[in-house]
């Protein structure tokens, strides 16, 4: 008999091949329990409270032995039963858990002797066997939990020491997303600090390394009261000091000088004498991320979108849409359709993660990608600009901007003539462009978000329950980001009825919770859209807590500015933003609204402590 039990996301069993993961949530922590312990007898008291925790019913012992019972008829005598204990036996290949330690334990030791190469492959194994949160789905509150947390801390470690293969290997551009979304979720990881730190030093970008540094330096002292260790504190006293130590080594390629012609000075002399001289190679920038397989609908704006960046002079167009409505996966797929017609190269830059980044970081990072080296680049915003300009005109170049906030940001980047083109993907509108064309997307349709939802899940699952499928549809409230978490949770459980996870989404304080999945998160989304609302206008973040008091009420700017003691244009002002953003509705004349998912982000921000440190947050109504 071949068993495969999987605890790295949600618990699993296959027998010969075959699925026979228990449907019952405490049958599953059984199994889970029994496989953390495997080939040693756990005992019905340890396993009551690896189901129930301190609570565990009069009937455990019973219930215990039922579930045992049951699982029985698909792990057959792999369980042993003992007197007061259950023993399941076990081979190290057949639990994911120790074939995630063996390969993170192989990868772990490649790098003190120099294999990065190696390391990276056997820690991108390892981490590549997680399928979501460790324990999800399975009771909370037990003994099981500590098992769970355990398992999650050396999935950070691994994942960080990959990050420090990936730095060995010279892949530090390629890995700044990885790392912002890593820290966005672990923002105490003062490891993962550095590894940003270093990443975009060794991009050239020492502006940002060094912003890099102080928003650790705030995190820590935010939410633990103390500052930044050692370690970080001597990487940041070194960038300071531009020491030559934290460069990257990357040995270029050498011919001899004879096998080829030589040109004048100091290169000629070189070939009098034989000598080895580095060849530089030509950099043609191929930046774009991986098209999505599951990308569904959108034609008419792929279409649009196409056309803005072949067929216009300036060749330049802003994509816009709500938290999660697939600006990224849309402005990516049109990218590789049109990449062919841009042979000279395409460059993307992700900029979701530091919204306050400034047009001359930006100008400096797409010079670099253009091939000019770090210690070339001007060193003021309008000769960066010129530089750009002139390396790109006639150039087939594409340049795509992700997570942009403000059009100050890529103002100095729109093409001046024929040859390059320029997409940009942010929420805002950004009107005060010139000369650039927009593709606005709405929320998906009910009809793109059941499609979405079947090429994830399969058409059968969703047409045998159409009624629960509308309502999952409507939960998602149109966001892409929602839909995809939605039909990632229910394809890791092929069991799972669709009638049963649209019931838990019914409950809006758990909503959040569950529309998370892997790296995908609605709540994650949000938070980084907020910030960056709240760091344009710290009133708009202050309206948001506000309208999140009561979350389904319709705000007027005029009551809401006396509830804050500032003027209603003021507060007019901010809710125009907020909108433009995306993040607030208007609903009638004067008035204002939460869309579904932000109301749910909302309503957690009004709960936060922080709520409480304007004067008169509390009083009165929040809906006016």
């Amino acid at each position: 008999m071949q068993i495969s039990i999987r605890l790295l996301g949600s618990t699993e069993l296959y027998v010969d091949g075959r699925i026979a993961t228990p449907s019952a949530a405490k049958r599953r922590a059984v199994l889970a329990g029994l496989a953390m312990e495997a080939n040693r007898p756990v005992s019905l008291s340890r396993l009551a409270g690896m189901v129930w925790g301190d609570a565990s019913p009069a009937s455990a012992v019973a219930n215990l032995r039922s579930h045992a019972a049951a699982l029985r008829h698909a792990l057959g005598d792999r369980l042993i039963a003992r007197p007061v204990a259950y023993e399941l036996r076990l081979s190290p290949h057949e639990v994911d858990v120790d074939e995630f330690q063996r390969l993170a334990a192989a990868g772990r030791a490649d790098l003190p002797a120099g294999d990065a190469v190696a390391a990276i492959g056997k820690l991108t194994g390892a981490l590549g066997l997680w399928r979501g949160p460790a324990g999800e789905g399975l009771p909370c509150g037990t003994a099981l939990d500590n098992h769970w947390a355990s398992l999650e801390e050396q999935r950070r470690q691994v994942f960080e020491e990959l990050a420090q293969a990936r730095l060995a290997a010279g892949e530090h551009a390629d890995l700044l997303p990885e790392l912002r979304r890593h820290l966005a979720a672990h923002p105490l990881r003062e490891r993962a600090w550095g590894q940003l730190m270093l990443a975009l030093y060794r991009c050239g970008d020492v502006p940002a390394a060094l912003t890099a540094y102080r928003d650790a330096h705030a995190a820590l002292r935010e939410q633990l009261g103390i500052d930044p260790g050692e370690e970080l504190g001597a990487l940041h006293r070194a960038m300071l000091d531009r020491a030559p130590e934290l460069a990257y080594a990357d040995e270029l390629p050498v011919v001899r000088t004879t096998d080829r012609v030589p040109t004048a000075g100091s290169a000629a002399e070189a070939a009098e004498s034989g000598a080895e001289v580095p060849v530089p190679i030509p950099v043609v920038p191929r930046e774009l991320p991986a098209d999505l397989v599951t990308f569904v609908g959108r034609t008419a704006e792929v279409a649009e979108l196409v056309g803005a960046v072949t067929g216009a002079t300036p060749a330049a167009v802003v994509v816009s849409g709500p938290p999660g409505s697939g600006k990224t996966a849309l402005a990516v797929r049109a990218a590789h359709e049109v990449s062919a017609e841009f042979p000279d190269g395409q460059v993307f830059v992700d900029v979701a993660s530091q919204p306050s980044v400034t047009a001359e970081e930006v100008l400096g990072r797409v010079l670099r990608a253009l091939g000019l080296p770090a210690a070339e680049v001007p060193a003021g915003g309008d000769e960066r600009a010129g530089w750009y300009r002139s390396r790109v005109a006639g150039r087939r170049i594409l340049l795509v901007l992700d997570g942009v906030t403000g059009a100050e940001q890529v103002r100095p980047l729109i093409p001046a003539g024929a040859g390059p083109a320029l997409i940009v993907v942010g929420q805002r509108h950004l009107h005060s462009l010139d000369g650039v064309r927009r593709v606005a997307l709405a929320p998906v349709g009910a009809a793109g978000a059941r499609s979405l939802l079947a090429a994830l899940t399969g058409t059968e699952r969703l047409e045998a329950d159409p009624a629960a499928t509308a309502e999952l549809v409507r939960h998602c409230a149109g966001s892409v980001l929602a839909l995809k978490v939605t039909g990632s949770r229910l394809a890791s459980r092929p069991q799972l009825p669709v009638a049963a996870l649209a019931e838990q989404l019914r409950d809006r304080r758990d909503r959040l919770d569950l529309l998370a999945f892997g790296h995908l998160s609605v709540r994650a989304s949000l938070a980084v859209n907020v910030a960056a609302a709240r760091a344009a206008d710290e009133l708009a973040g202050r309206l948001l807590e506000l309208l999140g008091e009561s979350p389904d009420a319709v705000a007027a700017p005029d009551r809401t500015a006396a509830r804050l003691g500032v003027s209603t244009r003021r507060v007019w002002q901010a809710l125009e933003d907020l909108v433009d953003a995306h993040l607030v509705h208007r609903d009638e004349p004067g008035g204002y609204r939460l869309p579904a998912l932000v109301r749910d982000y909302a309503v957690e921000l009004a709960a936060m402590p922080s709520v409480t440190q304007h004067p008169g947050w509390r009083a009165g109504s929040a809906a006016a």
